[in-house]
């Protein structure tokens, strides 16, 4: 459903259908350059299904999530994906550009985010590195 529209621009924009990213997660789109016209900034649904995980990726922009929903996710960075860390609904992510990470919901549920980035396209710049995937149990 396209957003509402002013003279000024787009002020309430509602959820864009979601599409599977390259990464492998599923992106639901809210704010964004092709939803209102965003020049820097992407805002929307982000969710990683049960049991799955997103392939070894980095990016040239800043992103940070809030977990909405789900159990917990395993979020693997680093250059060899060496860092682990757990988080769970409540908890705040930050990946910033040029950092290697994998997601992994190792979960019986959908892990929800509400995901920002400084990159407003729907479909972000993503660098798959297929390399690192083996390295992530």
């Amino acid at each position: 459903m396209p957003a509402a529209a002013t003279p000024l621009g787009r002020f309430v924009v509602h959820e864009s259908d979601a599409y599977r990213s390259m990464q492998g997660s599923r992106y639901a789109p809210g704010v964004s350059a092709e939803s209102t016209g965003a020049s820097s900034l992407f805002l929307g649904k982000v969710t990683l299904p049960a049991g799955e995980r997103t392939k070894a990726h980095v990016h040239a922009h800043e992103s940070a999530h809030y977990m909405l929903s789900g159990e917990e996710i395993e979020l693997w960075t680093g250059p060899r994906l060496e860092h682990r860390a757990v988080a769970r609904p409540g908890d705040y992510l930050f990946i910033p550009a040029g950092l290697p990470h994998v997601a992994v919901n190792r979960g019986r549920t959908p892990a929800v985010f509400l995901g920002a980035r400084n990159e407003a396209t729907a479909q972000e710049s993503v660098q798959l590195m297929p390399e690192l995937d083996a390295l992530v149990p």
